[in-house]
């Protein structure tokens, strides 16, 4: 079965961006052909339950004990959960509200799907908060540089969102440490792109993953295998099968 590309997201664009076309061709095809087998729309869910529907901490904590199948899957989900729900008490929100998906386009008829969890409030100030929920390789330097800037002026078009508090919630496992911790970054301390830096950046991506999938349609198509495909809405995978 021929592998396919799918559209990837503001945040994978950025984690996944290479100095070169090439480089991002590369990778792109890589992880093509290896598809991560599981995704954190679980844990996506779980904050909608907590804050927006106003489940209890045990009612999620159990449903996600009791959904989740896979006993590495869920002991990484429930390693994350007591951190969200310790950031949650720790700003003490007035209100929460979720936000509807919004697009950015990047060149060559590419537009990536930018899907904020949800907003808070506390005193008066819009809060946006954004969840990376991967254990290893956060995004850093330039590739969340870019990331920022692009989420930037995304909420900048939004007059719900223009003036709101934008931080990266950072639930990976510190080098050396096998238990994540939550690192807590305000978008107004990482360096921005300038718009020309921006506009390189994102050709040389657009042109990677038009390379990654002509390369992918030329080559021979491979035997269906029954791997465990679950999509992310939130942070999308970026392949089919």
């Amino acid at each position: 079965m021929v592998k396919k590309l799918k559209i990837p997201s503001l945040q994978h664009l950025s984690r996944n961006w290479r100095e070169n076309p090439t480089q991002i061709q590369k990778e792109l095809v890589r992880l093509a052909k290896n598809s991560p087998t599981f995704n954190y729309i679980p844990l996506f869910s779980a904050v909608n339950d907590l804050l927006v529907l106003g489940q209890s901490f045990e009612q999620v904590y159990e449903g996600i004990s009791i959904g989740v199948k896979r006993e590495n899957v869920r002991d990484n989900f429930l390693e994350v959960l007591p951190l969200i729900q310790e950031y949650f008490d720790g700003v003490s929100p007035n209100f929460y509200q979720t936000v509807a998906m919004r697009y950015y386009p990047i060149g060559q008829d590419l537009v990536i799907p930018f899907s904020p969890p949800l907003i808070y409030g506390v005193g008066g100030q819009i809060c946006f908060p954004w969840f990376s929920f991967w254990r290893t390789n956060p995004l850093k330097e330039q590739n969340l540089s870019l990331f920022v800037t692009l989420v930037e002026e995304m909420l900048l078009q939004d007059p719900d969102l223009d003036e709101a508090k934008f931080e990266i919630l950072d639930f990976s496992a510190p080098k050396g440490d096998r238990a994540r911790a939550l690192f807590i970054q305000d978008a107004r301390d990482i360096p921005r792109v300038s718009h020309s830096e921006k506009t390189e950046m994102l050709e040389i991506f657009a042109e990677g993953f038009l390379r990654a999938q002509n390369q992918l349609v030329s080559e021979p198509e491979e035997t269906d295998k029954d791997v465990l495909q679950i999509l992310d809405s939130r942070q999308i995978d970026l392949f089919d099968s």
